[in-house]
């Protein structure tokens, strides 16, 4: 019998695949320089967890849809930052704007037509985890971003699940 695997799995952002909040932390507009160094518009330099482009190419490589679930306000940066980080290609599905994470998941259903017991999510917010646990989807508590470790630890969960 082989290993159970989630057919999607989703990410937040803020604290999850980078390590601040984009709605008070960076300021607009973010510019990427010639050396790949992206920068607010106060010239901080932006960066995301160190694992964090390694984890989606392998997970992409390894056949997982991948996702984005954030319930920022900053709709326009958080984008903006996807893009800069070159990351659009992992994410099949991105739902950004506030409002519960449930909303966020019923749009990744509907789009995918895949269940919430197939689904695997990683979040810094112990009330998402909650709310999505209640409707069936598996979700992990990231508590320092985004790690081999925690992506191996939640696809161990998932199997076992």
């Amino acid at each position: 019998m082989s290993e159970k695997k989630p057919k999607i799995i989703v990410f937040d952002l803020d604290y999850t695949l980078w390590p601040f909040w984009v709605d008070t932390h960076v300021t607009l507009p973010f510019i990427k320089r010639k050396n790949n160094e992206i920068i607010d518009a106060h010239g901080q330099i932006i960066r995301y967890y160190k694992d964090v482009p390694d984890v989606l190419n392998k997970l992409l490589e390894e056949g997982y849809e991948l996702g984005i679930a954030s319930r920022t306000s900053e709709i326009k940066g958080a984008k903006q930052l996807v893009n800069l980080f070159d990351w659009e290609k992992y994410f099949k599905y991105k739902e950004i704007y506030p409002g519960v994470k449930t909303a966020h998941f019923s749009q990744i259903k509907k789009l995918s037509n895949v269940e919430y017991k197939d689904m695997l999510f990683f979040d810094d917010e112990q009330r998402n985890i909650n709310d999505l646990n209640k409707i069936g989807v598996l979700s992990i508590l990231v508590e320092n971003g985004v790690t081999h470790e925690v992506i191996s630890n939640g696809l161990k969960i998932f199997a076992k699940s």
